[in-house]
């Protein structure tokens, strides 16, 4: 084993694209490190959802939102905006989520994205 391993969300292992965003993912250190970007008007139940075959995201999220907005409302009612530095955990309770105004969203994650939009 390598005693230290560089890589760059500009060359991911591997990109998950989707309607008004992509997620890309990178393998590293036996973890799964995302990076989502959605672009204004993205909302998952639209742009995701049918690639997932679920109507919500039932993934449970850890990461750290690098700019924009968004928003994650859950099916029972709770709902919650993240913000540019906010680090946040999203359980696998049924949720929807969706770009909050005219600035593109760009968070990472480090739990669950082996699982996301896959």
């Amino acid at each position: 084993m390598d005693d230290i391993i560089l890589k760059r969300f500009e060359n991911p292992d591997e990109v998950r694209t989707f309607e008004k965003g992509k997620f890309e993912v990178i393998n590293l250190g036996g973890m799964t490190i995302g990076r989502a970007t959605y672009q204004p008007g993205w909302k998952w139940s639209v742009d995701v959802s049918p690639l997932s075959g679920t109507d919500f995201c039932e993934v449970e999220h850890l990461g750290m939102v690098i700019s924009g907005q968004a928003t994650c409302a859950f099916k029972d009612g709770d709902v919650h905006t993240m913000k540019s530095g906010d680090l946040f955990y999203v359980g696998p309770r049924p949720h929807d989520s969706w770009v909050v105004g005219d600035e593109e969203y760009v968070s990472l994650h480090f739990q669950g994205a082996d699982k996301y939009a896959d």
